[in-house]
C-alpha cells in the first residue's frame, strides 16, 4: 500500500492544479462579465493614444511618456516625446467623424492651462535645468471605411 501511495499522490495533484485552474478561469470570465462596457469614447480615445505613439514614432519622435501624471495635479499629458532637441508635450485628441468640430478645437483655455501645469511639473523633475519645451496636439480621425488620418499640430499654443 505504502509504495501505491506516491503514485496516486502523484496523479491527483496535475488533476487538483487542473481544475483549480479552471475554477480561476470561469471566476475570472464572470468578473469580467460583471463589469459595465467602457463607453466608446473612452475605447475611441485609448485606440487614438496608441495609434499616436506608433505615429509619433514613425515621424522620429522619441516617446518618454505616456498618459503622464504628476500626482498632486489634476489632468495628464497624453505623450511626452523628443523630437530631436526639443520636449514636446502632446494632447492627442480623437475623433470618429469630422461633423461637429474639428479634434484640435477640443482643446481649449482651460485644458491649456492644466497642461501647462504638467508640463511644468515635469520639467521641474528634469536633470537639464534649461531645455527648449513646445506643446503639440496630434489629431487623430478614424472615419468608416477610411484609413486613420493625423494632423500633427507642432507648437500649437504656447507657456502664456
Amino acid at each position: 500500500m505504502a509504495a501505491s501511495e506516491p503514485a496516486t499522490m502523484g496523479a491527483a495533484m496535475p488533476l487538483f492544479e487542473s481544475a483549480r485552474l479552471r475554477l480561476f478561469e470561469k471566476f475570472a470570465g464572470a468578473a469580467a462579465h460583471r463589469r459595465p462596457p467602457e463607453p466608446i469614447h473612452l475605447v475611441t480615445g485609448r485606440r487614438g493614444e496608441l495609434a499616436a505613439f506608433f505615429y509619433l514614432r514613425g515621424q522620429g519622435y522619441i516617446v518618454v511618456a505616456r498618459g503622464w501624471r504628476s500626482g498632486r495635479l489634476r489632468g495628464d499629458i497624453d505623450l511626452i516625446a523628443w523630437e530631436t532637441d526639443t520636449l514636446c508635450f502632446i494632447e492627442v485628441k480623437t475623433r470618429t467623424t469630422r461633423d461637429v468640430a474639428t479634434a484640435e478645437a477640443a482643446v481649449d483655455e482651460d485644458k491649456r492651462r492644466t497642461l501647462r501645469c504638467l508640463a511644468r511639473s515635469y520639467m521641474r523633475q528634469l536633470p537639464i535645468p534649461e531645455t527648449s519645451a513646445r506643446f503639440d496636439i496630434l489629431s487623430i480621425y478614424f472615419e468608416k471605411e477610411k484609413a486613420a488620418e493625423f494632423e500633427l499640430f507642432r507648437g500649437a499654443f504656447d507657456w502664456s
